[in-house]
């Protein structure tokens, strides 16, 4: 047999995925493989596409944190140096930019060099979304305005790319397109796991030291080449994969609402601070009454927000004394039956982020809540979530993420090639890469069989896109078959 033989016949046998030849007489082989290898292919060529777009936006967004530090470098940071001003006077510095709006909050300077973001609440913008005014601490003088969305305070150009990978700039609709590649990315991941890892025995078993788990087989050519590339990145991302399936699915719209009906059932929720105040304490002398705490909707409403612009300092120090420093966003109540609130802000390598209220008119703290006391499952979750938005670690876990990403891409893109230099050389010119072959369920134990069937419904129920477009599957599985069994007759 010459050279070129040789290797032709070597990758043939490194990518066998057909069953073991049966011995005359011998029971049919009872496995699991032919099952998993059925629905990685369909997964793989109908929910691939989903998975490819969360991949790419999802690498963008991971990116997105340091890309605002430079795009906005001119809101976030400052040259002028000296010792801040009071922040009630950065807030007042910032009224007068927008007259038209009612302050909510603010995020002092952090650090020497940036710039404090006094938040307004606007009528006029999307949920989740408010108004900041980046104010100069050293000289209370504004550099800016921008609209800023959710509890990260995220910037027009995060927000764009967030919105990109959360529903592709469609609304509730588009949703649909994350919730599915969430949805089955843990699935084909570990039935790519499953897949590879039983390749690997069977080809060790065969030809002993040439079988590879971790590394690729550079001595092999074309399809053998794809496929080891395809198994061997994605073994070594596997786990990422399903971490980012697993923290994803708690943002989706139809699994998320049975995780959080679970964590309520197992007290598992985020605890919440109380900031809520009793009736209003009687007016000084010669001061300024609320008048029964009629609140914004009076005309005493900016009187009140006014004496609380001027309480944040004393209440900032109040939170500092209490363990609350740092990063941190404090609210400005509009109402007199409202605490305010300091809440530690997430950032990179910070693990524990607590919160208090404060009754402004008194100086008491009414209520703290710690990082530490809350359950576990929160914990995890709080950090599962920075880590996937690439916060918990800064540079690093964005470089993590995108390399994730990168690398998701690159296994998708293998899959369709191992897919195309599947087809047939001969008939349609239209032709494409042959799916396993049928009766995979046959031959799986029956027990095993029924087991598969419900846990599949079991997580089809929980994760409802995964139960329906399997559902889907099966369907297109059993035309196809039936398609195939008609042209065979005629």
């Amino acid at each position: 047999m010459s050279a070129p033989e040789v290797e032709r016949e070597r990758a043939s046998t490194l990518n066998d995925t057909s069953p073991p030849p049966k011995r005359p007489g011998s029971a049919p082989a009872r496995s699991i493989r032919p099952v998993m290898m059925r629905l990685h292919f369909y997964a793989g060529i109908l929910i691939a596409p989903f998975i490819l777009i969360a991949a790419v936006s999802g690498g963008l967004y991971a990116v997105a944190p340091s890309l605002e530090q430079l795009v906005y470098r001119e809101y976030l940071h400052v040259d002028s140096t000296g010792p801040a001003l009071p922040v009630a006077d950065q807030v007042r510095a910032a009224q007068q930019v927008r007259p038209d709006l009612t302050v909510a909050a603010v995020r002092p300077a952090p650090e020497p060099g940036d710039t404090t973001r006094v938040l307004f609440s606007d009528p006029g913008l999307g949920e989740s979304e408010r108004r900041a005014v980046f104010v100069d601490p050293a000289t209370a003088h504004p550099v800016g305005e921008q609209t800023v969305y959710g509890s990260s305070s995220a910037l027009p150009l995060r927000t764009w790319i967030s919105q990109l990978h959360r529903h592709l700039h469609l609304g509730e609709p588009g949703r649909i397109y994350s919730e599915l590649a969430a949805s089955w990315m843990w699935v084909v991941a570990l039935g790519g796991v499953y897949l590879w890892w039983d390749r690997y025995r069977k080809v060790r078993q065969r030809n002993g030291s040439e079988a590879r788990l971790l590394t690729v087989d550079r001595s092999t050519s074309e399809r053998a080449r794809t496929s080891s590339w395809h198994g061997v990145v994605g073994i070594w991302i596997a786990v990422g994969l399903v971490f980012l399936s697993a923290t994803g699915l708690t943002w989706s719209k139809y699994a998320g609402e049975n995780v959080s009906e679970l964590r309520t059932a197992l007290s598992w929720t985020t605890p919440q601070i109380d900031n809520t105040l009793g009736a209003p304490a009687a007016a000084a002398p010669g001061g300024h009454a609320e008048h029964g705490g009629h609140g914004v909707a009076s005309g005493n409403g900016a009187d009140l927000v006014a004496a609380n612009v001027t309480r944040i300092d004393s209440v900032l120090a109040t939170a500092r004394e209490n363990g609350v420093d740092g990063a941190v966003e404090a609210s400005i109540p509009a109402t007199s039956t409202t605490a305010f609130t300091v809440a530690q802000t997430r950032q990179p390598w910070v693990f524990a982020t607590d919160s208090l209220a404060v009754d402004g008119a008194s100086g008491q703290v009414t209520d703290v809540l710690r990082f530490s006391t809350w359950p576990l499952a929160a914990k995890l979750t709080s950090w599962g979530i920075q880590l996937h938005m690439g916060l918990q670690f800064g540079l690093l876990n964005q470089l993590a993420l995108a390399a994730l990403a990168v690398a998701l891409v690159t296994v998708i893109v293998r899959g369709y090639l191992m897919w195309w230099r599947r087809r047939p050389t001969r008939g349609s010119d239209w032709a494409v890469g042959r799916p396993p072959l049928r009766g995979a369920l046959r031959q799986v134990r029956p027990a095993l069989a029924i087991g598969l069937a419900a846990g599949a419904a079991a997580v089809g129920w929980f994760v409802p896109l995964l139960g329906l477009s399997l559902i889907a599957f099966l369907l297109v599985d059993v035309l196809v078959g039936l398609r195939a069994r008609h042209r065979r007759r005629t």
